[in-house]
């Protein structure tokens, strides 16, 4: 019943905290004209600016806030898969907002659908619980530094993010920023886009139907699997992430189409994250002793991220070597 009514709380939570910058942004739509005041002009003349003024003050300052009430930061992590929809419609409403109609669509019902999915994976992962528990990087940081972590965690959970998300979604600017002809390239943006999508997906629910079959053999005392190698995890360590990466270096076709190729600058960052993020995981995998020899085989025949045929342990020993 706890549960119940924590879950609840977190819900009403989740809806209400975004609403400081909808409403000034709404504000600012509504009474927008070129001569008003100078905070006016300066919304209109900096975008980019603007959606890191309301990042760091809607997000970092007041998440962090709540993260020290609650003692969990979990909110930042429901609202990755938000955020991106936002400031693409954020983007496409702004006064000096100049685009081509397709190409600004496409983009934005792609983001949608790859909130959507991205959104159902995190439920379906808590067991469609709001705010159950932190991501566990944070939770561990949480342990390693327990008199510090109240002021740390504001640089290292949210400052960090407003680098990665709004950097991540500048190709969405970029878009939104141009009235250049839609064209071949586009196209292929599309489907590079749709790809990691669908792949992303597939990963996912790949990994959720092996944990939860995991659970339930466990339950009856039966024999288990210590590592998921089947579907696209036969081909990849990490599929998911690649499914991820591939939507994100999307973006960044349609930015580069454009004429507003510097905007990878914020996938490059992303994916070096995440590069981190694949050792952190590993390690953690290698630690857990029932799955040590297996899953240091698996490393040893399947790619980390791009999916590829299994090698022969000693054909990778022999490839590492030359």
């Amino acid at each position: 019943m706890r549960r119940e009514m924590g879950s609840v709380r977190n819900a009403a939570l989740a809806f209400i905290v975004p609403w400081p910058s909808i409403l000034f942004y709404i504000v600012f739509l509504k009474l927008y004209e070129p001569s008003t005041s100078e905070i006016w002009r300066w919304c209109s003349a900096h975008p980019i600016a603007l959606v890191n003024a309301l990042f760091f003050f809607n997000v970092n300052v007041l998440f962090w806030v709540i993260s020290l009430l609650q003692n969990n930061t979990w909110l930042i992590d429901l609202y990755w898969t938000v955020l991106p929809v936002m400031m693409a419609h954020y983007y496409s409403s702004h006064p000096y907002s100049q685009t081509n109609l397709w190409r600004s669509r496409i983009v934005i019902i792609l983001t949608w659908v790859w909130s959507i999915r991205l959104t159902h994976n995190y439920f379906r992962r808590e067991e469609w619980q709001w705010g159950a528990r932190e991501d566990w990087r944070f939770a561990d940081m949480r342990k390693k530094y327990p008199n510090n972590w109240w002021w740390m965690s504001f640089f290292a959970v949210y400052v960090s993010q407003q680098i990665f998300l709004v950097g991540v979604c500048l190709p969405i600017y970029a878009v939104h920023n141009s009235q250049h002809p839609w064209t071949a390239l586009d196209y292929f943006a599309t489907l590079v886009c749709t790809v990691g999508i669908v792949f992303a997906y597939f990963a996912d629910t790949q990994l959720y139907n092996f944990v939860q079959k995991k659970k339930l053999l466990r339950e009856l005392g039966a024999p288990t699997k210590p590592n998921l190698e089947e579907g696209l995890w036969a081909f990849s360590r990490h599929p998911n992430y690649f499914g991820e990466q591939l939507w994100w270096w999307g973006l960044v076709i349609y930015a580069w189409n454009v004429g507003q190729g510097w905007t990878f600058l914020g996938a490059a960052v992303n994916t070096c994250c995440l590069a981190w993020v694949t050792v952190l995981v590993e390690r953690k995998m290698v630690a857990e002793q029932y799955r040590t020899k297996e899953y240091k085989k698996y490393q040893e025949t399947t790619s980390v991220w791009i999916p590829w045929f299994k090698l022969k342990p000693q054909i990778k020993k022999n490839l590492k070597k030359t």
